[in-house]
C-alpha cells in the first residue's frame, strides 16, 4: 500500500524559512510525479509546486515562486519542499500527492493525483 509521511511543519515567524519532506513508504517514489498542495481553512486545496519523475521539470504557483524550491532524492524515496520568506498567507496544511503520470499543465489540479499524504501544519505567525 502506498504511503507517504509529510514531516516538517511547525510554527515560524514571517521571513523564516522550512524545510518539508514527504517520505514514502511501499513504493518506489521514483516512478511517480509529486506535488505540494496546501490547503487553508474555507480556502480550496492549491496547487504549489510539481517534480517530474527524473526531477527535471518543476513547477511553481505563482505566488511561491522565488521563495519555494521543490527536490527529490529518489535513493532516499523522499520530496523536499523548501520554503524560505515565509509569509502569514503561507498557513495551511501542506501535503504530498502522487500519480504515475500526468498531463505537465494539469500540474496544480489536485483531482489529477491518485495518492496522498496526511498533511503537516504550517503557521507562519508573528
Amino acid at each position: 500500500q502506498l504511503q507517504f509521511v509529510e514531516s516538517g511543519g511547525g510554527l515560524v515567524q514571517p521571513g523564516g524559512s522550512l524545510r518539508l519532506s514527504c517520505a514514502a513508504s511501499g513504493f518506489t517514489l521514483d516512478s511517480y510525479v509529486i506535488g505540494w498542495f496546501r490547503q487553508a481553512p474555507g480556502k480550496e486545496r492549491e496547487g504549489v509546486s510539481y517534480i517530474s519523475r527524473s526531477g527535471d521539470l518543476t513547477n511553481y504557483a505563482d505566488s511561491v515562486k522565488g521563495r519555494f524550491t521543490i527536490s527529490r532524492d529518489n535513493a532516499k524515496n523522499t520530496v523536499y519542499l523548501q520554503m524560505n520568506d515565509l509569509k502569514p498567507e503561507d498557513t495551511a496544511v501542506y501535503l504530498c500527492a502522487a500519480a504515475p503520470s500526468i498531463y505537465a499543465s494539469t500540474w496544480y489540479q489536485f483531482r489529477a493525483y491518485k495518492y496522498w499524504g496526511q498533511g503537516t501544519q504550517v503557521t507562519v505567525s508573528s
